[in-house]
């Protein structure tokens, strides 16, 4: 029976669960893409209930049932929250709690290190035997959630700490950090026969590079390294922290633990929390390669998100390699007639339009979506660059439902389409069309116009299993999720999919609500420096502009199509894989030819930049008033105000590395010193059914504008541009003006 100790008196509980309860949030939003509004969900470890209780409370018709070994913690939980939907019971997470076949989704939250460290005696394949417990208790289509910590792999880490932010005691109260890392090494594991690790002193600035004034440098295993930056600052309870081993399972091992139980998984990512890392991390520590180069931050929680198939369904999608080329899309080229340089542009046929149903219920909005929809193109092996965050790339989407458009009305095409994929709707419940916006989301590359139109429904939670729209065996299942749920999704890496978050961002801002809170990276703008630079040069004024202004500006055409590259490099190229869906024994179920745009010199990461800066208490986004073939394509003119973007290029696979690349592309591209250059939300896929592109969005908090730079950013008021989102054309330009503005509190 799975064991940890008891947490003593009340004030040690009350200790306890404060810090849990900090986390549930987040917790909550990384789900939210994949959670069902109705139906039986199980809180593994539920500790205070807090995470319980706000699962419950989003979701009336949810039934969520929190379960916890500890006895007096489930008491504690009972007397706190109270819900009709909610209940509390005593039970090991790793063994059967429920009747199989019974859930609709469990979540394991920091819960089974406990089980590894405390039942297991540090065996890690304890959280493999727990896990292979709960997944035969969910129904087909269910969802098991672990978000706990992750193994970082083997290698050998240098790690600097301070030495001179304590006393040179060993009492975690008093010391420094320095000390306190030689003491973990002791201790480290202590319920195990032989405690501790190997750790080095390294003295010697030959290894490494210089050391930080005030620190000490030291060599250990990786994993030792990110365990110590974990808890560090978790003093009060060090006799308790040095216990627990956090990580037992590497990302791969834990995607290898979910495939074998059939779950397929449609979320892996690990996750770093803003505030841990400004705070706890920066200038409190400094985690190097074993040659000194300085690492990414580490992962200070990681999720992955399963799901259990159905009879016959795949749980993995993979790049089986090169096909015949069916000719879908077409490769065009673009010569600007002012510089003469050549723009590759790949366009798809036919006319989609984003169908987003939905409605509301005691006061809160849903939309339904298509989940667990098959798009192998994201994991093509033809893209060599890993994710920036570490997230493995996803083959299983939440995405709008669309309709293709024919030569009937538009208003009759998204009724059939409806009625046909949700056939539990009559058309009595069809109560409101509204038409939507269009956007380009990717018009660098791709000549691909998205069109939505909401459709007021009846409620309805869930539609099961559709049968067509998709080579693979299951086209996915439809579902309601609660909106703002959804863009807190977005902020936190938990849905890639772009559409749907500036589908739900249009629909409430037509319905007039709130989005609720923003989860995200915090946001803080300072006022733009408008003293002369230290260099002596003139500094440029600042001059705003109206979107009106830069809407009513002259029509350009900048383009004429050629019919090829002649003897300019190609910049994309376009290519025909055969991908394979195979189940849970490796057997093939179902194959299919898809086209693939892929750039030729340039990784498939991207990022994508929000400038801002304050003047006079008023936040401004710069935006560039640039030329694309693709609106060209369009509306005839090619003048389009986008976002700064730009596509990465190979070895540029860090989060801190692309930061830095944004704050260098602004300078040196713009004119334009940032102070600061921080994550915006989580990535997103622009168009997962063409190319594998994942954008990063940015924030970059400007200090001082230079002159003399080779381009111009236009300075339009932030919350001018996300009151008026819906005329702006370009994908990335919407959604960092409208993640700054919800950032921000607008």
């Amino acid at each position: 029976m799975t064991t940890h100790p008891a947490r003593g008196d009340r004030t040690a509980y009350a200790r306890y669960l404060a810090g849990m309860d900090a986390s549930m949030k987040q917790k909550v939003a990384l789900t939210a893409a994949h959670l069902l509004c109705e139906g039986r969900v199980a809180d593994m470890g539920t500790g205070s209930g807090a995470g319980a209780q706000a699962l419950a409370a989003l979701y009336p018709e949810l039934r969520v049932i929190g379960v916890d070994l500890d006895a007096t913690t489930v008491a504690i939980a009972r007397e706190t929250h109270r819900l009709p939907n909610l209940e509390f019971v005593v039970g090991d997470v790793a063994t059967r709690v429920f009747p199989e076949g019974s859930l609709d989704g469990i979540f394991d939250s920091s819960v089974l290190h406990h089980v590894t460290t405390f039942a297991g005696g540090y065996d890690h394949e304890a959280a493999a035997r727990a896990l292979a417990a709960q997944a035969p208790q969910l129904r087909a289509h269910g969802v098991l959630v672990v978000r706990d910590f992750v193994h970082p792999g083997e290698g050998v880490a240098l790690l600097d700490v301070p030495s001179d932010d304590g006393d040179a005691s060993d009492d975690p109260r008093s010391c420094s950090t320095a000390a306190l890392l030689e003491r973990f090494s002791r201790e480290f594991r202590s319920l195990h026969p032989s405690p501790g690790f190997a750790l080095q002193r390294v003295v010697t600035e030959d290894v490494g590079g210089a050391i930080p004034a005030g620190f000490r440098r030291y060599r250990l295993a990786l994993h030792h390294a990110v365990e110590f930056a974990l808890r560090k600052d978790y003093r009060e309870d060090w006799e308790a922290e040095a216990k627990e081993e956090y990580g037992y399972f590497t990302q791969a091992r834990f995607e290898e633990v979910f495939a074998a139980l059939g779950l397929r998984v449609l979320a892996s990512q690990p996750i770093r929390n803003p505030w841990i890392v400004r705070h706890r991390f920066r200038g409190k520590l400094v985690l190097r390669d074993e040659v000194g180069r300085v690492r990414e931050d580490p992962a200070t929680n990681y999720v992955i998100v399963g799901e259990r198939v159905g009879p016959g369904e795949g749980v993995t999608l993979r790049d089986a390699g090169e096909a015949p080329h069916p000719e879908f899309l077409e490769l065009s080229h673009f010569r600007d007639l002012r510089s003469g340089h050549v723009r590759d542009l790949v366009r798809r046929p036919h006319v989609t339009v984003d169908v987003v149903p939905w409605f509301e219920l005691d006061g809160d909005v849903f939309v339904l979506a298509r989940t667990s929809y098959p798009r192998p193109i994201p994991a093509t092996t033809l893209d060599r660059a890993p994710s920036l965050d570490g997230a493995t790339k996803p083959t299983w989407l939440a995405e709008p439902l669309h309709a293709r458009l024919t030569d009937r009305p538009i208003g009759q095409t998204v009724e059939e389409t409806l009625l046909t994929l949700l056939p539990s709707l009559s058309p009595a419940e069809l109560l409101r069309f509204m038409p939507g916006t269009t956007y380009y989301p990717s018009p660098g590359g791709i000549q691909e116009e998205v069109r939505s139109i909401f459709v007021q429904i009846a409620p309805l939670f869930v539609e099961e299993r559709l049968g067509a729209g998709s080579p693979f065996t299951s086209a996915g299942r439809v579902r309601a999720i609660e909106a703002k749920q959804l863009l807190r999704a977005a902020q936190v890496g938990g849905l890639p999919d772009a559409r749907l978050e500036v589908n739900v961002q249009d629909l409430l801002r037509r319905l007039d609500r709130e989005r609720g809170p923003w989860i995200g990276d915090e946001l803080a703008v300072s006022e733009l420096e408008l003293t002369e630079p230290e260099d002596g040069t003139h500094a440029p004024p600042f001059v705003p502009d109206s979107l009106d202004t830069l809407l009513a500006r002259p029509s350009r055409r900048a383009f004429v199509r050629v019919a090829d590259r002649g003897e300019a490099p190609p910049f994309l190229a376009v290519r025909a894989r055969s991908f394979e869906e195979l189940d849970r024994d490796g057997d093939v179920l179902a194959r299919a030819t898809l086209e693939v745009v892929l750039p030729v010199t340039r990784s498939c990461n991207s990022l994508a930049l929000a400038p801002l800066l304050r003047v006079g208490g008023a936040v401004y986004l710069g935006v560039d008033d640039d030329d694309l073939p693709a609106a060209q394509c369009f509306v005839g003119q090619s003048e389009i105000l986008v976002a700064p973007a730009w596509r990465l290029p190979h070895g540029l696979d860090t989060l801190r590395a692309a930061r830095s690349f944004a704050a260098e592309r602004l300078r040196d591209e713009y004119g334009v010193e940032a102070s600061s250059v921080q994550e915006l939300g989580g990535r997103y896929l622009p168009s997962p059914g063409m190319t594998p592109e994942s954008v990063h969005p940015f924030a970059a908090v400007v200090r001082r504008l230079h002159q003399g730079a080779p381009k111009r950013l236009r300075w339009v008021k932030l919350d001018e541009l996300a009151r008026r989102a819906g005329v702006l054309a370009d994908g990335h330009l919407r959604i960092v003006a409208l993640r700054a503005a919800h950032a921000l509190g607008w």
